[in-house]
């Protein structure tokens, strides 16, 4: 199993100050990036949000040609996303809903109501070279579906409700159940499955005992809060010492 970083709010702690001018700001996310991957990171995410809040548009471009491992787009369904990711063609494409409101991404992707436009710009990305596209979905079996449907190779399940949820038994082992039970059809039907969204050092290992055929997990958010008090690489490789290799 793979450790995905995303490393979208070392970028949110330079904005603080940066804004505007964030290739001579810190924390440089180049950097970041490199000690996750030698700390044991199987690939870096990293979401170029529409409104460009964190990530932006030139360190993309540097992940792209700086990082050793793999650079997994989280990206909006836009014109403007699609053309950048045709231009520097990530290993992966992560097609995410966004809303200028939120904080971070609040649920999944609602493939079948968007089967035609992920369906034109899933084949557009594959056709083009290495590039793999991926839907983050909620633990849904239409979604599942659809998305194997719309010819994108990976599901990306959304864990927050998993997460959210951890401190009430009863109501975890219902989100674990509709994760484990996607995940499977996921793979019934061919797709690669990672998961993501608000997984931390305390759920982390509940959730690969009861699926350990994920491919990927993707975490960010509780790497980079502890970093804060270990250190980026230690944070990592805590991390990665969690999940079944």
């Amino acid at each position: 199993m793979k450790l995905g970083v995303n490393i979208d709010h070392s970028a949110t702690l330079r904005q603080v100050r940066y804004r505007g001018v964030e290739e001579s700001g810190e924390p440089d996310v180049i950097k970041v990036a490199l000690l996750c991957e030698h700390a044991g990171a199987d690939g870096i995410t990293a979401h170029l949000r529409e409104d460009r809040r964190h990530i932006v548009d030139s360190d993309i471009y540097n992940l792209n040609k700086s990082i050793k491992t793999r650079l997994n787009l989280e990206m909006a369904i836009t014109k403007e996303m699609a053309e950048i990711a045709s231009e520097i063609q990530p290993a992966y494409v992560c097609l995410v809903p966004e809303k200028r409101e939120e904080v971070t991404t609040e649920g999944g992707l609602d493939v079948r109501s968007n089967l035609d436009s992920i369906s034109a710009l899933s084949s557009q990305l594959q056709s083009q070279g290495s590039t793999q596209v991926s839907c983050f979905i909620d633990a849904d079996e239409d979604q599942v579906r659809a998305t194997a449907d719309s010819g994108a190779k990976l599901i990306e399940i959304h864990t927050g409700p998993f997460a959210h949820s951890f401190h009430n038994s009863e109501q975890v082992n219902a989100e674990l159940k509709k994760v484990v039970k996607t995940a499977e059809l996921a793979r019934n039907l061919g797709l690669v499955v990672n998961a993501g969204h608000g997984l931390n050092y305390s759920n982390v290992t509940t959730l690969v005992k009861a699926f350990p055929e994920f491919y990927e997990l993707n975490i960010g958010h509780s790497i980079i809060a502890h970093a804060l008090f270990v250190g980026i690489e230690k944070a990592v490789a805590e991390m990665r010492d969690l999940i079944p290799q």
